[in-house]
């Protein structure tokens, strides 16, 4: 049974962020999107460039009335040096999330098998969760790689927004 679903309510998220603050999903109130973005963390080549990305195009998703957050399992020192390794400046970067919450949220869990890797951690997911808190979108990998493209999901947020395209996939 997926936790997942489009138009169900989201699985609760609350973690602490690299800001001191804690992030609790429920809380949040965008325009049109809370975009949820889970990364495998530090030891990650392709997370790094995925999120520094992202970091470069925060703003036009904020602008299209979309909060983000990304979070790892790491631990706060390895958040920490996340952030002062990366180029993720602008970015709200959530730590400590464990394997029984990522589970919630239908997230590969893998067991570390290089020396840089944590013993567990999750593979990467991204969702669209509504204002009601309902999943609109979802996007897990069970690998680093084919994650989605983030001007592809700008054009998309515009398109649904001004169509008011239903989510799909609640079958």
């Amino acid at each position: 049974m997926k936790n997942t679903l489009p138009r169900q309510e989201a699985p609760g998220l609350i973690v602490n962020t690299i800001n001191g603050m804690q992030w609790k999903l429920r809380e949040q109130k965008p325009e049109n999107f809370i975009m949820v973005i889970f990364y495998r963390g530090l030891h990650c080549p392709v997370c790094k460039k995925y999120l520094e990305e992202l970091n470069t195009k925060i703003d036009k998703f904020r602008d299209k009335g979309v909060s983000v957050i990304c979070v790892s399992g790491d631990s706060k020192e390895r958040a920490e040096k996340t952030v002062a390794d990366w180029d993720v400046d602008n970015l709200t970067i959530g730590y400590d999330l464990v394997s029984e919450d990522a589970r919630k949220w239908d997230l590969y869990i893998s067991e570390g098998v290089k020396d840089q890797e944590p013993d567990v951690f999750f593979e990467p997911g991204l969702f669209l969760i509504k204002p009601d808190f309902t999943l609109y979108a979802a996007s897990i990998q069970s690998m680093p790689f084919a994650r989605p493209k983030f001007d592809e999901l700008l054009k998309a947020i515009d398109f649904v927004v001004e169509k008011d395209y239903p989510a799909r996939g609640e079958a």
